[in-house]
């Protein structure tokens, strides 16, 4: 009999978190490899945060807090949806959770009973369908076109939803392809999940600020007929450079954040108290700086696109936000190649060009690859041209 749980062996290793691992050992064991798997930013958490978490320290704000977040960091979390989104909501409304991923994890081991429905349009971000199947639920994927920039449409929607669902996750703009749904998208999207009372919407905003060409973002929980069954989610990870800090937030119907404080009070207790304070400023403080890092990844997104689409055999969408690119290899697997899959495809991209991205399926979506390019320009310029090397030689 095995001690692993039945329920764990459901689930499946981080794929991006395996590229990661797998290209540190390689540059350990010396290979000159370039990592474009991260979902990280490469800028560097900005002084007045740090300043803020070595106040905390000194002050000694280095105490047990509230299981879900200090009553300051809740506040600085209701004024930024009233400032950024025009969304209002009560302290009782909001929960942190040590990073967006257990705020996930725990609102859906909150809600989800055996069996429930989940829909998840592909691409999605890796953990998504673990964490549901964690919970016990069961995930139903909507693989969404390329040609419709890979986003959900309200006829496939339509055609998947049901009396079952219990939860829909939308992620935008998305991890793995950066694509972002516009108000009128949400808007149509909407009218749809009104008429079934009994689906909540999950609502992942974690790139809100990361977005390019004067994109307007809107958020499906300012459709004010929805805003009683959306929790919506965003963290201080990627727009503030604070991955390792660990701080992410909900806000949403009171019984969904008191039950998650419920799991929470079980598992971790409360997020770091210094990286709260940290996320206080974060919130509160100057904001400048995330335009000029967004036109540093729009700059990148630009030189990466291009590139791409000027290697034969590959193609890519320039994308909406985020710091994701999804190209398209299909026309290098099969035929005359010797890679028959996307896994293929990125497996022998690592070894002959020692560069590491995602490869497509593990997001739902074969066929594609994924790359980020959160990275400084010298390494982006150095690893678009191993990319061409390696994909020419496949003819």
């Amino acid at each position: 009999m095995s001690i692993v749980s039945n329920s764990l062996k459901r689930i499946k290793p981080s794929p991006t978190m395996a590229v990661t691992s797998k290209a540190r050992e390689m540059r350990a064991a010396g290979k000159d490899v370039i990592g474009l798997g991260a979902g990280e930013p490469d800028f560097d958490t900005p002084d007045n945060i740090k300043e803020a978490a070595i106040k905390a320290i000194k002050i000694g704000d280095t105490k047990y807090t509230a299981v879900d977040g200090t009553p300051k960091l809740k506040r600085a979390i209701q004024s930024k949806f009233s400032r950024e989104n025009n969304l209002s909501y009560e302290i009782d409304q909001i929960s942190v959770g040590t990073g967006g991923k257990q705020v996930l994890y725990n609102a859906f081991m909150a809600t989800i009973n055996k069996g429930d429905e989940v829909l998840i349009p592909a691409p999605y971000w890796v953990s998504y369908p673990d964490i549901i199947l964690l919970a016990g639920g069961k995930p139903k994927i909507i693989k969404c076109s390329e040609k419709n920039s890979f986003k959900l449409t309200p006829k496939e929607l339509k055609k998947a939803i049901s009396k079952k669902t219990k939860w829909i996750i939308l992620n935008s703009p998305s991890n793995p392809t950066g694509a972002a749904y516009t108000k009128d998208e949400i808007i149509a999207l909407s009218k749809i999940l009104l008429k079934y009372k009994n689906t909540y919407i999950l609502s992942d905003d974690i790139y809100e600020h990361i977005t390019y060409d004067n994109f307007k973002f809107y958020t499906i929980a300012q459709v004010q007929k929805l805003k009683s069954r959306t929790l919506t989610m965003n963290g201080v990870s990627k727009s503030y450079s604070m991955t390792g800090w660990r701080i992410g937030y909900a806000a949403g119907p009171k019984e969904i954040i008191k039950a998650m404080a419920k799991i929470q009070s079980q598992s971790t207790s409360n997020p770091t108290s210094i990286s709260q304070a940290a996320a206080v400023e974060a919130l509160n403080g100057t904001q400048d700086f995330i335009k000029v890092r967004s036109d540093s990844f729009k700059s990148r997104r630009d030189f990466v696109v291009q590139s791409l689409n000027n290697i034969k055999g590959l193609s890519c969408l320039k994308p909406e936000g985020a710091f994701y690119v999804f190209p398209n290899c299909k026309k290098l697997l099969g035929k005359n190649s010797k890679l028959r899959t996307d896994k293929d495809f990125v497996e022998k991209l690592l070894e002959k060009a020692e560069v590491a991205v995602v490869q497509g399926s593990a997001f739902g979506l074969e066929g594609y690859f994924r790359i980020s390019y959160a990275t400084s320009m010298e390494n982006l310029e150095k690893a678009m041209k191993r990319i061409k090397i390696f994909c020419e030689s496949l003819y």
